[in-house]
């Protein structure tokens, strides 16, 4: 079988997503360290985002269809449900992760607090901003969490894997923190899943 290639830079928070999936899996690939935009990049994904896969003749994008393929390609546990209620509230928690979590914890919270200009510093107003809406996407999953400490049933899905670099990701930042702190189900959810093996083997080195 041809190798598996990942494409991407590891510090993103979809990229480590699909790396936690192949470990979890024992899936072997390799990493190719890209970030958006890069040719190789280009070359898959029409808007030129990360992560992308390369899998002999099969080239894709989007983190979920990169998912959905490893899953159902390689051996070993199944991490996308395949029962029908099981399945849909596993696209149901993938769905809020991307539309909700990842735009309040990543893109209007984590990038601008790193991401700005020089001379002008953070845009302190849209962080804060950001603030009352990741303690409305906290509330939901910690209500989500309450049963089984799992989105989906009783055991480690794919739609987990999806949040939980967006959450250990947010909880570097003390703002964030300290709004995820306030829910026990989510910082159970957070320490459980990054004592992994997965989440250690995926840790992306320090930033130059």
């Amino acid at each position: 079988m041809p190798n598996l290639e990942i494409i991407g830079t590891p510090h993103s928070n979809y990229v480590r997503s699909i790396r936690l999936l192949c470990e979890e899996k024992s899936v072997p690939y390799t990493l190719t360290p890209s970030r958006p935009h890069a040719p190789e990049v280009n070359a898959i994904h029409p808007a030129g985002q990360i992560p992308c896969l390369r899998h002999g003749d099969v080239a894709l994008f989007e983190s979920k269809a990169i998912a959905t393929y490893i899953d159902k390609t390689f051996p070993g546990p199944k991490f996308l449900p395949e029962a029908t209620l099981p399945a849909a509230l596993c696209e149901q928690w993938v769905s809020y992760g991307n539309a909700k979590v990842d735009r309040w914890i990543m893109r209007e919270f984590v990038v601008p607090s790193i991401f700005f200009d020089k001379a002008k510093g953070p845009d302190t107003a849209k962080i804060e901003a950001a603030l009352p809406e990741i303690d409305q996407c906290a509330r939901v999953l910690n209500n989500a969490l309450a049963t089984t400490g799992h989105l989906v049933g009783n055991q480690l899905t794919y739609a987990d894997m999806n949040v939980l670099p967006m959450l250990s990701i947010g909880a570097l930042y003390p703002a964030c923190k300290a709004i995820l702190d306030q829910y026990p189900h989510i910082t159970a959810f957070i320490a459980k899943l990054t004592a992994r093996p997965s989440y250690t083997n995926t840790a992306p080195l320090p930033r130059a």
